[in-house]
């Protein structure tokens, strides 16, 4: 079944959220901006029993807060921004419970199985999330990297997934052209993952209300979890509240 996962994405060391195509050095378009720090939202999941949720820091400046929320609730969040071969493991020390990898997986913008290999001789495909965060290019998606500004040529299709999914854990994917929209879901997308998902795989970008965790249910045969920002009512959003996340998680496991 579809599960609600929680986030906690950081932007200059604040709990944000934004329409994540807009983001670059100059800054990004805010949806929001918590008045709590990334602490107070990682005891808020590890109360709830929220799990497989990641922290992700937007660019430099976070250090302290993603610190203080891998402290919080230990093992609970996966974590993902600036990781690198050097520094995998620290994270982990840290209190992460997997580290989320992108950019550095790339030469450029081709990808390089040296560089994977080297972060599974590190941590572990066991504690190594993928994140294939893309942008669409006609009828295609292509794995976006550097803060989802620099398209790759690495297509987001049914046999890269499964080639990656020997090599890792899970799978978290955001849709950067739908992100912090609240349009909704790509849909395309959710299809496609659920119908080649052979592994945990979340999906972010567009969400507005609970009803799309029931249509990522339905298009990816429950096999696609989903991930829920700007609407959510403890980012300032009014399409849904956590409550009723958690409900519909509760209701699966019934």
């Amino acid at each position: 079944m579809t599960h609600f996962r929680p986030c906690i994405d950081l932007h200059q060391g604040s709990v944000k959220q934004i329409v994540g195509g807009s983001l670059n050095d100059s800054g990004a378009t805010t949806n929001f901006v918590s008045e709590y720090d990334a602490a107070y939202y990682a005891e808020l999941y590890r109360k709830h029993s929220l799990t497989g949720g990641h922290v992700i820091a937007l660019g430099p400046g976070n250090e302290a807060e993603v610190r203080k929320a891998l402290q919080a609730w230990p093992q609970g969040l996966q974590y993902g921004g600036g990781v690198q071969v050097e520094n995998a493991a620290d994270f982990l020390s840290m209190g992460a419970s997997h580290v989320i990898v992108t950019s550095a997986l790339f030469d450029g913008a081709a990808f390089s199985f040296k560089k994977l290999e080297a972060f599974k001789a590190e941590v572990g495909a066991d504690r190594l999330v993928l994140d294939l965060s893309c942008r669409k290019q006609g009828d295609s998606w292509f794995i976006a990297t550097n803060r989802w500004q620099t398209v790759t040529t690495m297509e987001v299709n049914e046999e890269n997934l499964r080639e990656l999914a020997s090599h890792c854990a899970e799978f978290l994917i955001h849709a950067a052209d739908v992100e912090g929209l609240q349009s909704g879901i790509d849909e395309n997308l959710v299809s496609l993952l659920g119908n080649v998902a052979t592994l945990p795989v979340t999906y972010a970008g567009g969400a507005r209300h609970l009803a799309d965790l029931k249509r990522v249910h339905e298009l990816s045969n429950g096999k696609v979890d989903l991930t829920i920002g700007s609407a959510l009512d403890i980012f300032g959003g009014k399409g849904v509240t956590l409550n009723e996340c958690i409900q519909w998680n509760q209701q699966g496991k019934s």
